[in-house]
Formats: C-alpha cells, structure tokens, sequence
C-alpha cells in the first residue's frame, strides 16, 4: 500500500488527537532532539507520521507507541524507505519503557501528547526514568508553566516538585492552534526533560515523599497543618524546619524531602 492509497484519517476526539502540520515546528523539534544512528528513539503518539518520518531518516530506526489501530497501516505505508520503523499498537500509560530499552542504551522518549492524558502519562514516565535519556514533548502549554514552576508561582505544585526531583525541566518554545489539525483551543509548548543522575534532595523512602507531595496540594489553600494532619502532626512539621501554617505552593523541594523524613508507617 502506498502513502497515495491510504484513506484520510479523522482525528478522533475520544484519543484527543491534534495532527501537527507546521513544518517550520517539526523542523525546530527534530532540531531539538538531535537524533542520531545507534540512540533508541521511541515516539508516543505518531499519528500520521509528520514527525516519525524525519525522526526515522535521522536515527535509522524507531519505536512508536500508537494506540489507534486505524493510524498503524497509514503510519507503516508513509515510513516505507526511510528506516527501520517498530510499532507497538498499546496505550502508552500501560506501556513497559523499561521492557522495550532491555539490556540496550537508554530511551530518548519523544511525542505530541494528547492533553487529556499527559499528566498520568508523565507521572507513569517518572516511575520508569532510570531508562531514559531524555524526553522531549509538545504538551498544553499550561502543563508545561506547571512542570517549570517554581515556589510561589501560580503555576506551582504536585506536577512541578514531583518531575523537577527526577527531571530537569527546559521549556523550548510556544507552538500555536494554526500549527495542529484540527487547532486545538489552547497554545502548546515543546520542553525537554532530562532525567537526573544525581538527585538535588535526598529522600529515604520515596513513597513517603509522593504522598506528602499528594496530600500537600491535594487542597493547596489549606495550610501544612491541615493538609497533612493526617500524615504529620503540628510537632513533627515543626521538627522538619517548617511553619505549620504554611502553604505548600511556598515550600521548595529539600522542604517536601525534610517533611517526608518525619512521616513514619505508611504503607
């Protein structure tokens, strides 16, 4: 089947697809990433293959993870020629990355994720970050300011601490609605990740850390006192340096690393 042949693809609401068209956008992500022969590149979300194919002539070879089926044989026919081209049809917040990197380098990790799942999704990235390079995404710009915050931003909370202690987060650039088909009614943003091999804070047991982290901003204008009473009393949050009547949006990460380190019994 040739690309000539294949029927037009609807974008589907229910997957949340928005078709990137712009080649001057495509140009500067691939111009980002940097691909090169030899890396594991893996693309979630391929779709019509806009930015699979100079993926794929850049690296020579590539994963994608596709969850619609109806995009599989499309995706196969537009990538015939340009490289070495494995498609697992899976939803990518199930998906086993640290099975697909195996005993191989680790995975540069690459997609335009769909707003309705992108923060599950980076979340279930995280628990798998000790096989990745990096990652590279266009994403809800909001999501992006959220993952880039700092305390005391507007933009700050459990998505903010949580990535920047696995992660150093770098916003790119801003992509426009006009650049997608259909444009959807928010802007994007490209950021890079980048898994950490040091980590800024130490933490003990990192269960701990993410329930704190959970409970803090689980109802953010709730004081330390009272968001984590159920985890922490006034005397231990006391204990770790900080002030009971403190919000969360104002407590950086060896804050949240000291809180955790008070919490005891959890399971």
């Amino acid at each position: 089947m040739t690309s000539a042949s294949v029927p037009p693809h609807r974008p589907r609401k229910r997957f949340g697809q928005h078709f990137l068209r712009d080649a001057s956008v495509i140009e500067s992500i691939v111009a980002a990433i940097r691909p090169v022969p030899g890396e594991r590149l893996v693309e979630i979300g391929p779709g019509l293959g806009a930015l699979t194919v100079p993926l794929l002539k850049a690296a020579g070879e590539l994963d994608v993870v596709e969850l619609d089926r109806d995009l599989l044989e499309p995706l196969r026919a537009r990538c015939a020629g340009s490289g070495v081209l494995r498609i697992h049809h899976a939803d990518a917040l199930n998906f086993d990355f640290a099975a697909l990197r195996g005993n191989g380098p680790r995975l540069r990790v690459t997609g335009n994720l769909p707003y309705n799942i992108s923060t599950p999704l980076l979340f279930h990235l995280l628990a798998q970050a000790e096989h990745l390079l990096d990652l590279h995404f266009m994403l809800q710009r909001d999501v992006v300011e959220r993952m880039a915050a700092g305390p005391g931003e507007d933009a700050y909370g459990r998505l903010s601490v949580m990535l920047q202690y696995r992660c150093r987060v770098e916003p790119l650039f801003d992509v426009g609605p006009e650049a997608f088909r259909p444009p959807p009614q928010v802007w994007s943003a490209v950021v890079r990740l980048v898994p950490r091999e040091t980590l800024v804070v130490t933490v003990q047991d990192e269960r701990c850390f993410a329930e704190i982290v959970r409970r803090a901003f689980a109802q953010r204008r709730k004081t330390l006192r009272n968001s984590l009473r159920e985890l922490l009393d006034t005397r231990q949050i006391e204990a770790a340096g900080m002030d009971p009547g403190a919000r969360p949006e104002t407590l950086g990460l060896e804050a949240f690393a000291a809180l955790s380190e008070r919490m005891t019994g959890f399971t």
